[in-house]
């Protein structure tokens, strides 16, 4: 088991997640589809190859991505999320809710936390099944 710094809640989930690349690359993997180290790697944010291997890794080792043989390629790795990092959707919208009432954002992400707002719940729901359907 892993040593936390502190039984609070939430210094144990920023020990799991709590840097900016792993919620980046949680958001590529939930959001936008990507599931190869080279998907990651291409992203805008323009990660460092050293922190993209050390984030998946630390992300595989909570529970949060598993690792999958790739089914085109013998020298490529497919991550997915597993239930446990599906169930960070609730707080991935949130934050994009919070940074879209609170900065100014991408058109793209004005008109998600518009969807979000018009009915949250199935909101979740349908991405939830999405993902659980990639998982399976």
């Amino acid at each position: 088991m892993k040593e936390f710094r502190s039984e609070c809640p939430i210094s144990t989930a920023l020990d799991i997640f709590g840097d900016k690349w792993s919620l980046l690359i949680i958001r590529d993997l939930m959001f936008k589809g990507k599931n190869t180290y080279g998907d990651f790697l291409a992203s805008e944010e323009k990660i460092a190859t050293n922190i993209l291997a050390d984030r998946l890794a630390l992300l595989e080792c909570a529970g949060i991505i598993s690792k999958h043989k790739h089914p085109d390629s013998k020298a490529k790795v497919l991550y997915k999320p597993t239930t446990k990092g599906i169930d960070l959707v609730p707080v991935l919208i949130e934050i994009v809710l919070w940074s879209e009432k609170h900065e100014n954002v991408h058109p793209y992400a004005t008109e998600f936390a518009k969807a979000v707002k018009k009915d949250r719940n199935r909101f979740i729901k349908e991405i939830n099944e999405n993902l659980k359907k990639v998982v399976e």
